[in-house]
C-alpha cells in the first residue's frame, strides 16, 4: 500500500494490522513527517503529493486522508477548489497513471457531503466513475470501535475488482449510549459557549486540529464530583488510538511547538477506524444494502455507493460494530484542571448566546471556578 497525505499515520498504521505493508508515505507537514520517519523508519517518506510522480509499482492499495480544511465547518469551507481539498484531484492524477491500484481508501469529514449542495461529493464519485471503480462511502463513529471520542468521519472505498459495499456497508450494530452524565465524566468545548457545545457523555467531542501557531485547542472534561479538567496530550494520542507519545519525534524539528502536536493528533485518522476498515477487506459475507438510487441534486445520505454514474442510498448507521468500550476516565492520566482564565471566558459567553445547558452543568462550572480563585483569580 501507500499512504498519501499520512498525517501521523493513522491509516498506515490500522492497517498494517491486516498485513497490509507500507511501500511509500507523502506527507508535507514537518513535524508530520519527522513523526512518520522516526514510527516507520524503512519507509521513504515524500514531502509533496503534487510532485510525487508515480505510485510504486504493484501498489494494490492507495489510503489518502486528504486534506479537510476546505470542507470543515471549523474551517474556511472554499470547497472541494480550495487549495488544499482540491489535491483529493492528485489522488486521481496518481492512480490514472498506474491504471489503478486495486482499492483506494478516502477519509475526510462528514460535512463535505453537504459543502456545496453535495458538489464535493459529485467531484469525488465523478472521478471513481471515470476511472472504471466501484465506489462506496459510510459515515462511521469512532465510538463504535471502542473509543471515548465522538469522532464521525466519511470513509470511502472504491475499487476496480470487487464490491467495496461487502466492506464498508454489511455490517450494522446501530448507536448505543455508552455512558449517564449523572455518573460518568462528559466532554465539551470550553472555547464554545455561545453557539455550540459539542457535548459527549463518557467521550470527548472530535478532537480538533487547533492553530496553525501551535496554540493547543483540546476539549474539557466535566468530571462526575463537578471538577473541569483538560486532557494531556498524551491522553489525545490515546483517544486516536496512538501509544501515548507517538507525536514526540515532531519536537526534533526546529520551531516546532509543543501545542502543535494537538494540530497533529487533531488531524489524525482514528486508528481503530483504520483497523476495522483493513480486518474487512477480504470479507465476503453479509447481505448488501438494498437502498433507493439518488435523484440528481439530492442531498447526500450518510451511507451511500454507486458506479457508471449512478448513486444508491445505502440504510446503515453510524455504527457499524459494538467494540469493547472503555470509558473516558480511564483516558485522563495527563489531565489538569481547567484554569480560572478559561473557565470564566467560558462561563461569559454561555451568557451571550442562548444555548441551553445540561441540568447542574453551569453549576458545576461556576463550582470550579471558584475552587480555582473565583473571577479574581
Amino acid at each position: 500500500m501507500v499512504g498519501l497525505f499520512a498525517g501521523i499515520g493513522g491509516l498506515e498504521l490500522g492497517l498494517s494490522a491486516s498485513g497490509w505493508q507500507t511501500e511509500l508515505l507523502c506527507e508535507i507537514d514537518p513535524g508530520a513527517r519527522a513523526v512518520l520517519q522516526a514510527r516507520f523508519p524503512d519507509i521513504p517518506v515524500h514531502p509533496d503529493v503534487t510532485r510525487l510522480r508515480s505510485l510504486p509499482q504493484g501498489t494494490e492499495l492507495v489510503a489518502a486522508g486528504f486534506p479537510c480544511q476546505d470542507l470543515s465547518q471549523a474551517g474556511r469551507t472554499a470547497g472541494i477548489s480550495g487549495s488544499r481539498s482540491g489535491l483529493v484531484d492528485e489522488i486521481f492524477r496518481l492512480v490514472r497513471r498506474r491504471r489503478g491500484p486495486r482499492w483506494l481508501l478516502l477519509e475526510n469529514v462528514p460535512f463535505m457531503l453537504q459543502l456545496g449542495r453535495g458538489a464535493a461529493m459529485r467531484h469525488i464519485t465523478g472521478a471513481l466513475d471515470e476511472l472504471g471503480y466501484t465506489w462506496a462511502y459510510r459515515v462511521v463513529d469512532a465510538r463504535a470501535f471502542g473509543l471515548p471520542q465522538r469522532r464521525q468521519r466519511v470513509l470511502l472505498l472504491a475499487s476496480r475488482t470487487e464490491d467495496p459495499r461487502r466492506v464498508l456497508l454489511t455490517e450494522d450494530a446501530g448507536p448505543l449510549d455508552q455512558g449517564d452524565p449523572a455518573h460518568d465524566p462528559c466532554g465539551f468545548y470550553w472555547t464554545e459557549g455561545v453557539r455550540g457545545l459539542g457535548w459527549a457523555v463518557n467521550a470527548v467531542p472530535t478532537l480538533k486540529g487547533g492553530s496553525a501557531l501551535g496554540i493547543a485547542s483540546p476539549p474539557a472534561v466535566r468530571l462526575p464530583a463537578g471538577e473541569i479538567v483538560t486532557p494531556g496530550i498524551e491522553d489525545g494520542e490515546r483517544l486516536q488510538g496512538f501509544a501515548a507519545g507517538w507525536t514526540e519525534p515532531a519536537l526534533t524539528v526546529p520551531g516546532f511547538r509543543q501545542g502543535h502536536r494537538w494540530k497533529l493528533v487533531g488531524n489524525a485518522v482514528s486508528v481503530r477506524m483504520a483497523e476495522w476498515a483493513g480486518s474487512r477487506l477480504d470479507s465476503t459475507a453479509g447481505p448488501l444494502p438494498d437502498g433507493p438510487e439518488l435523484a440528481p441534486g439530492q442531498p447526500w445520505p450518510s451511507a451511500a455507493w454507486g458506479r457508471a454514474g449512478r448513486a444508491y442510498r445505502a440504510p446503515v448507521s453510524t455504527w457499524p460494530v459494538h467494540e469493547p468500550y472503555q470509558g473516558l476516565a480511564d483516558y485522563l492520566t495527563g489531565s489538569r484542571l481547567l484554569s480560572a482564565r478559561a473557565t470564566a471566558g467560558f462561563l461569559r459567553r454561555t451568557g451571550m448566546g442562548t444555548l441551553r445547558f445540561p441540568p447542574g452543568f453551569l453549576d458545576d462550572v461556576e463550582t470550579h471556578l471558584d475552587r480555582m480563585g473565583g473571577w479574581a483569580a
